[in-house]
């Protein structure tokens, strides 16, 4: 039995075999989309996009394709399996409509993906609330990760191209929301990016942070309480400098590349400098230690900047980094 609320039907199950209906574990996502609002947003969001006597919605039409996609699906033509059950989905566009419709977005350009962009912080926003203590802002605090995926491409798709790992592919640039030891990151972000795009652009690891602090809260856009972190990709004079300008003062915690500077630093760190290192949890980590650069390394660095060095001693002893004369450790 359904009763349409919004885009979609309201499915209630039954126990007496009939009306049975495939595609049943899209319910779940039809719900998460009413529960978080993101239908009413994104229709709103799309309106002017929405042709005088249209009879589909472009809002629920995106939502369709992404559902799709969730559900298995790899091309537009996908939402085909959702026509075919209108008792969970409601009324879905043509496969003509629906590419139409993409079309017309995509020549609207950044006003369409701002519109869209919008629509999701909205409903992430209410998600957070309902949320309540399981929340990612729970501790005041939002941790967002950045990092680059290889995405492989088994045909000549659009900038697909030689990667650095010598397959073939794309190479977008992701930033995800941490949830903690006892959760998954919460994708935010996506740069899309060729193949061979560098792993430490700086102007691309600043445009995927902007999407990111987009699509939190407006209290965690900048400021302490929002703490982005990467890999040594990130660890760029340009990007680390844009983190921490001036009334942006975001928390910031990236890789650095071993520089010979860096490396002959640590070789001078005197012995009673090193303190075990402790994991996240609080326990003393084995055979592992941690000591703070200070001087010349941090000339050209934001000011307030920490350099923060960890040795220990490695399972193999192929896998050493750097070999000193007074012992075997990875630094």
């Amino acid at each position: 039995m359904k009763k349409r609320i919004g885009s979609y039907p309201r499915v209630r199950i039954e126990g007496g075999g009939r009306a049975v209906v495939s595609q049943a574990g899209g319910v779940l996502l039809v719900e998460t989309v009413r529960k978080s609002g993101l239908d009413t947003a994104i229709s709103t969001a799309l309106a002017p996009w929405r042709k005088a006597r249209a009879v589909h919605d472009p809002g629920k039409t995106v939502l369709d394709v992404a559902l799709a996609v969730a559900l298995g699906g790899d091309c537009l033509a996908d939402v085909g399996m959702m026509r075919a059950e209108p008792a969970v989905f409601g009324p879905v566009a043509s496969d003509p409509t629906v590419s139409r419709l993409i079309d017309t977005l995509a020549a609207a350009g950044s006003k369409a993906l701002t519109a869209i962009r919008s629509a999701r912080a909205e409903a992430r926003e209410r998600v957070w609330k309902l949320a309540g203590a399981s929340s990612p802002d729970t501790t005041g605090q939002v941790i967002v990760d950045l990092d680059g995926v290889l995405v492989l491409a088994h045909s000549d798709k659009q900038d697909a191209t030689a990667t650095w790992k010598k397959t073939y592919g794309h190479h977008p640039l992701m930033g995800f929301v941490d949830h903690g030891s006892g959760g998954t990151g919460e994708p935010v972000a996506a740069l899309l990016r060729p193949g061979n795009a560098g792993s430490n652009t700086a102007a691309d690891h600043i445009t995927t942070a902007q999407l990111a602090l987009g699509q939190l809260p407006k209290k965690y856009r900048r400021g302490r309480q929002t703490l982005i972190r990467t890999d040594s990709a990130g660890g760029t004079h340009e990007f680390v400098a844009w983190l921490a300008q001036r009334g942006r003062w975001l928390s910031y915690s990236v890789g650095m590349t071993i520089t010979d500077a860096i490396h002959q630093a640590v070789l001078n760190v005197p012995a009673a400098a090193w303190t075990p290192a402790v994991e996240p949890k609080g326990e003393i980590r084995d055979g592992a230690w941690v000591a703070e650069l200070a001087g010349d390394v941090l000339k050209g660095w934001p000011r307030g900047m920490r350099l923060i060095v960890r040795k220990e001693r490695p399972v193999r002893r192929e896998a050493l980094l750097i070999r000193t004369e007074v012992g075997d450790l990875r630094r």
